[in-house]
C-alpha cells in the first residue's frame, strides 16, 4: 500500500522528495507554503460530494451542496426518503439524481474500500453508476489520501501544467499520466502542488 497522506510531516516529505527531481515542482514548492492537504472524512458524503462536483465550477457544486446539506440530504436513508423530488429541489441534475440514488442503495463497506489497494479501489468505485475515473481518484485522494493517485483527468490540473511546464495547450488525461509517471510515489502529492499553482495563476480553487 502507497504512503497516506495523514499530516503535513509525510505531505511535506514527498513536496521535498518531488522538488528535488522536477524543477517545474521545485518551483511551485518554492513560491509559497506547503499545499493543502484536501483532505476530506471519508464514508458516503465525500463520494457523494465528488459526484455533485462532476462537470461543474467549484462555486456550483458548493451551492448544490450547501443545499443538501440544509435539506439533510448528505445520507443515504434521507436521500432515499427523499426520492427524486428532493434531490431535484436541491439543483441536481437528473442524471447526478440517478446517480446520487444509486449510491445511497448501494450499501458500500467504506471501511472496506480504505483497505483495498489503489487499483482495486478505482475498480470498486468505477463500477458503481455515475462514479468514473475521475470521481474514484478524487475521493481516493482526498478521503483516503492516497499519495499516489492523481486524478489525471482533472481539468485544473491539466491548465496548471499547461501553466507551468509553458505547453502550447492543456494535456490530455493520458499525456498527464505518462508526464506524472516519474512522480511515483508522490503522485498525489504532485496533484497538490499543481492545484495550488491553478489557485496562484487563475485566483480561484480547481477542486471541490
Amino acid at each position: 500500500m502507497a504512503e497516506i497522506l495523514e499530516s503535513e510531516e509525510v505531505l511535506a516529505r514527498g513536496v521535498d522528495w518531488l522538488a528535488a527531481r522536477d524543477e517545474g515542482l521545485a518551483q511551485v514548492a518554492a513560491s509559497g507554503p506547503l499545499p493543502p492537504m484536501r483532505r476530506r472524512p471519508p464514508g458516503f458524503a465525500t463520494l457523494l460530494l465528488a459526484i455533485v462536483g462532476q462537470q461543474v465550477s467549484t462555486a456550483s457544486a458548493a451551492a448544490i451542496w450547501a443545499r443538501l446539506e440544509a435539506a439533510g440530504l448528505t445520507e443515504p436513508a434521507p436521500i432515499l426518503a427523499a426520492g427524486e423530488e428532493g434531490l431535484r429541489a436541491c439543483g441536481l441534475s437528473r442524471p447526478k439524481i440517478r446517480y446520487a440514488l444509486a449510491l445511497a442503495g448501494a450499501g458500500i463497506d467504506f471501511d472496506g474500500l480504505a483497505a483495498l489497494d489503489d487499483l482495486a479501489l478505482i475498480d470498486r468505485l468505477v463500477a458503481l453508476p455515475g462514479i468514473g475515473r475521475w470521481t474514484a481518484e478524487i475521493y481516493g485522494t482526498t478521503a483516503l489520501g492516497r499519495a499516489d493517485l492523481i486524478p489525471a483527468g482533472d481539468l485544473a490540473l491539466q491548465e496548471a501544467t499547461r501553466l507551468l511546464y509553458g505547453l502550447s495547450e492543456r494535456p490530455s488525461e493520458a499525456a498527464l499520466r505518462a508526464r506524472a509517471a516519474p512522480w511515483a510515489p508522490w503522485r498525489g502529492v504532485a496533484a497538490r502542488l499543481l492545484w495550488s499553482h491553478y489557485a496562484r495563476e487563475k485566483k480561484r480553487e480547481g477542486v471541490t
